[in-house]
């Protein structure tokens, strides 16, 4: 793995504040920004590695194991985990042999990458884990589609099942960092965030609409178009609906994730309009309806 030197890209040193940090990432990110640059290719690497470099710097935590172990940051925690097996081992040796050369057990570090020591040996690391997130919108959804995405310069391709929830988050196995030393890649871990901008609100596999009727209709009956999330049907509406008044589609709802072929449920709730504006002739039929209630 090449080593990227992320302080030399943020232009700053190592001895940097975390708001010199900050303020040398909002400097580099308007300048080489996609938006500022359009059909700039070098620009846009240059932004994404500008991201790169604040997120490990910009953190703490993940700057410490970058200053400590470089290229090999994002495995800090499994090379600690393997000096201290490397320490208890040393010690039991101790313990059962009285004493040991240095030369029966490689650096750590030779260890980790094939040392000479008589009794080194190549140690195999799992990857790093990818998290990624993708936005989508909620008619994206609602068929099993297919999407090519770029990860670290890496296109993968997957299906996207119909009836993805609102983060929700699925695992493409093998699709993160590299392995260690023969050892097995990470996973990609992907968050979705799904946008709404219908008329429809969405619980679980179930879709909530409001639909105005109006009055006449509301005391009558009668039967009225309207909207379902993929067309129009039509609906009969029963003789004095009150207002609130709830009715289910069975089967007009969403997706459900995985299940080809089944969906939720549609749930209507009527709003009963009154009629406005009323002539002087509507006035007095509706005194009259008073008068034989």
């Amino acid at each position: 793995m090449e080593f990227i030197d992320y302080y030399k890209i943020l232009e700053i040193n190592k001895n940097s504040t975390e708001s010199e940090i900050k303020k040398a990432y909002r400097k580099l990110a308007r300048k080489y920004h996609p938006d500022l640059n359009p059909g700039d290719l070098e620009a846009e690497k240059k932004f994404k590695k500008i991201n790169e470099a604040n997120e490990v710097l910009s953190n703490a935590e993940n700057r410490k194991k970058y200053d400590k172990y470089g290229k090999d940051w994002k495995h800090a925690e499994q090379f600690e985990k393997a000096k201290q097996q490397q320490k208890s081992q040393r010690s039991y040796q101790r313990q059962t042999s009285g004493d040991f050369s240095n030369n029966d057990y490689s650096d750590f570090f030779e260890s980790m990458f094939g040392g000479s020591g008589r009794r080194s040996s190549n140690v195999g690391f799992r990857g790093q884990d990818y998290n990624a997130e993708l936005q989508l919108d909620i008619k994206d959804v609602y068929k099993t589609h297919k999407r090519t995405l770029t990860i670290n310069n890496k296109n993968i391709r997957l299906t996207i099942p119909a009836g993805v929830k609102n983060g929700q988050v699925i695992k493409i196995k093998g699709q993160g960092g590299e392995g260690i030393n023969n050892g097995p890649n990470g996973d990609l871990f992907i968050q979705f965030t799904i946008e709404n901008n219908t008329k429809f609100k969405r619980d679980n596999d179930n879709l909530l609409s409001t639909v105005d009727i109006d009055l006449y209709t509301a005391l009558l009956g009668g039967e009225i178009s309207i909207d379902t999330f993929d067309g129009k049907v039509k609906l009969k509406v029963k003789p004095e609906t009150q207002n609130g008044t709830k009715v289910k589609l069975k089967g007009k709802g969403f997706p459900i994730y995985k299940k080809e072929g089944e969906f939720g449920d549609l749930y209507i709730t009527y709003n009963v309009q009154l009629p406005t504006k009323l002539t002087a002739e509507e006035k007095k039929l509706f005194n009259q309806l008073t008068n034989l209630r």
